[in-house]
């Protein structure tokens, strides 16, 4: 809170807890507003109640009376005023209450609560030990036999930062009390405090068109929706701190040690093409790209409007033109942006002519032509030696690079984000940044194993292990799976050298590094992920998450099809209408009727949420806005 904070307790019954506040922030510009549910005459009946409200008032603070904690936005008294902090302790229904009653006591409660609180506010609720049904509950109870006050503050879009013991030594004058009705007290022994903050929106999937120069040709085309929120987000450029950045800082110091690293600064265009993807040979299976429509090609232009700024300062804003965008049936006029629906048809036929371009799956086609342009112009200067960039500097002089053919101990990086088209599951990214690193040495000093060595002493403590292949090491950690490789290919008119080649995945060596518990936190705007990275971490610094315990919701969802059924489509319109919140999805079902060439196909959606208030109601909508998507979209008939 800030120095100078409003702070509403509601709920109480004798107003001890205010009172003993109000001697806690004695000397300082805390200001109390004190509330309880009953009439002033009932509320002087608890003991102790007079004089607590007195105390109150003697410290600057403010007692209403008959202020429903469900409806504060109906209090007249309240009207205008924000809170930097809204306490609810030991909040119960009355009498004897079901669970079922209290869960909706604090429902309503987080949904007036959040009218009256201030930008940045928190909310406190003080539970008894095992009713918020929270792993921290110590035992924990069964989550149905709880208050589930997580999937309750969610309702209001508030998510749980934090959660400490109740601290009774703090307030020795608070005497709880109106356990059942009665001037009877809870048992605060293990009590917990809950604060909640307030989520940041939901980002809607949206169109993106890019202009941009491929191979000499200026071209447009839109961005599937589902990855709308993957482009244009700068976080290798110069000045970040993001994790990626920190993790690809960490590993090229690591190299340098051993190597010069050039990293390769040129721009490069998001799009590629299939002859590009052919040419140089990347092991990508071509039903994992996202094949790309083009909407305008200019064959005389020769200016780059490349889309790609990863590692450039300026903004990238400017490179996109004007385009619509639908928000509620109205057209407006927004930069970058166009209707709620895919980009581009996945039905494309890769061999057809439309089907010649696709979102760059990996970065080494460009990487190789933007290195084979490099030792074209060294050999024409006729120079043997090369440039090594600043990232290389205080390397030893015998490191530096050899003198023709592209031979060369000088290692050559660049890094970027890359699209692939794979099925939704828990450690599957539909685009990652990708660092590449590359040189060319001597046959017999086994360069390949010497660079997997190299980035198994750096990542080993982080729990990744070499595993050697059929072409090359594969860098592997659990649980999320792979996360490099390391492999050599011919250098051409040198048989005695070969070129490495190593690829990391920085997104899930992010995850690795600093104990993330879900890789869609990197792509957050919550100011507080980052917020923890802006000191530069050094890798093994676990990142807090400010979204705790967040609930998941299940649903199942069936349709018939038609005789042809691509299911990648289906996943790309889930992470469409789901924004990003559906972390796994399962077959459950299939059946095909004998009649009617139909097919019926059942899956089972698991919706969570790391970095926004996901509740049920919420997990709902999303379902229903998938129905429609899907119906229109796909043109099923959902069950």
């Amino acid at each position: 809170m800030s120095p100078s904070r409003a702070v509403l307790m509601v709920g109480e019954g004798n107003f001890s807890f205010s009172a003993s506040a109000c001697q806690l922030y004695s000397g300082s510009e805390t200001t109390v507003t004190a509330t309880c549910l009953q009439h002033q005459e009932e509320a002087l009946r608890h003991e102790g109640a007079a004089d607590n409200i007195q105390t109150i008032k003697d410290s600057g603070g403010t007692v209403l009376f008959e202020v429903d904690c469900t409806k504060l936005d109906e209090c007249a008294s309240l009207q205008g005023h924000r809170f930097d902090r809204v306490v609810f302790n030991f909040p119960h229904y009355g009498r004897k209450s079901g669970v079922k009653k209290n869960r909706e006591l604090l429902r309503n409660f987080f949904l007036s609560c959040v009218q009256v609180l201030a930008e940045g506010g928190e909310v406190h609720v003080s539970l008894c030990n095992g009713q918020g049904g929270t792993p921290a509950d110590q035992p924990k109870r069964e989550w149905h036999n709880s208050w589930q006050a997580v999937a309750m503050a969610a309702e209001a879009d508030l998510i749980l930062s934090a959660i400490h013991p109740f601290e009774n030594d703090k307030h020795q004058s608070y005497k709880c009390t109106g356990y059942r009705s009665q001037d009877k007290g809870f048992h605060v022994e293990k009590a917990l405090v809950h604060m909640f903050t307030r989520s940041i929106p939901y980002t809607p999937a949206h169109l993106l068109k890019v202009e941009e120069v491929v191979e000499g040709e200026k071209v447009q085309y839109e961005i599937p929706a589902e990855l709308s929120d993957y482009i244009f987000r700068r976080f290798l450029c110069s000045d970040s701190v993001h994790p990626v950045k920190l993790v690809q800082d960490f590993l090229l110091e690591g190299l340098m040690k051993k190597w010069p690293v050039s990293m390769m600064t040129e721009t490069i265009p998001f799009l590629l093409t299939a002859k590009q993807l052919q040419t140089h040979c990347c092991g990508i299976d071509s039903a994992q790209c996202y094949w790309i429509h083009l909407l305008q090609k200019d064959l005389t232009s020769d200016t780059d409007t490349s889309a790609d700024k990863e590692n450039d300062p300026r903004p990238t804003e400017t490179l996109l033109p004007t385009c619509l965008a639908s928000n509620k049936g109205d057209r407006v006029r927004i930069k970058g942006v166009e209707s709620f629906r895919s980009a581009c048809s996945l039905d494309i036929d890769p061999e057809g002519e439309s089907g010649m371009h696709m979102l760059r799956p990996s970065l080494l086609p460009q990487m190789e032509e933007l290195l084979a342009k490099k030792e074209a112009i060294i050999n024409a200067d006729g120079h043997g030696d090369c440039e090594v960039s600043d990232e290389s500097e205080g390397n030893e002089k015998d490191e530096s690079c050899g003198s023709c053919n592209g031979v060369t101990s000088l290692l050559y990086g660049i890094s970027g984000v890359v699209f692939r088209n794979v099925p939704i599951g828990l450690w599957a990214m539909p685009a990652f940044h990708e660092l590449l690193i590359q040189g060319v040495f001597p046959s017999e000093s086994e360069p390949g194993k010497l660079l997997g060595e190299k980035l198994e002493t750096l990542l080993a403590p982080f729990g990744v292990s070499i595993v050697t292949e059929q072409g090359g090491l594969r860098l592997k950690a659990q649980p999320v799976g792979l996360v490099g490789k390391v492999f050599a290919s011919d250098v051409s008119d040198n048989n005695n050298h070969v070129r490495i080649t190593a690829s990391l995945n920085l997104d899930l060596l992010a995850v690795l590094l600093f104990s993330l518990p879900d890789w869609r936190l990197l792509w957050s705007h919550d100011p507080r992920f980052l917020k923890q990275f802006s000191s530069h971490p050094s890798p093994g610094t676990p990142f807090h998450p400010f979204c705790l315990y967040p609930e998941p919701f299940i649903f199942d969802i069936s349709f018939w099809t038609g005789p042809t059924w691509e299911e990648k489509n289906f996943h790309a319109v889930v992470r469409e209408a789901s924004c990003g919140t559906v972390e796994q999805v399962k077959l459950i079902d299939r059946f095909s009727h004998p009649d009617l060439s139909q097919t019926s196909y059942c899956y089972r959606l698991i919706y969570h949420s790391h970095t926004h208030a996901l509740s049920h109601t919420r997990a709902l909508q999303f379902h229903k806005h998938l129905e429609t998507l899907l119906s229109s979209r796909l043109q099923v008939t959902i069950r």
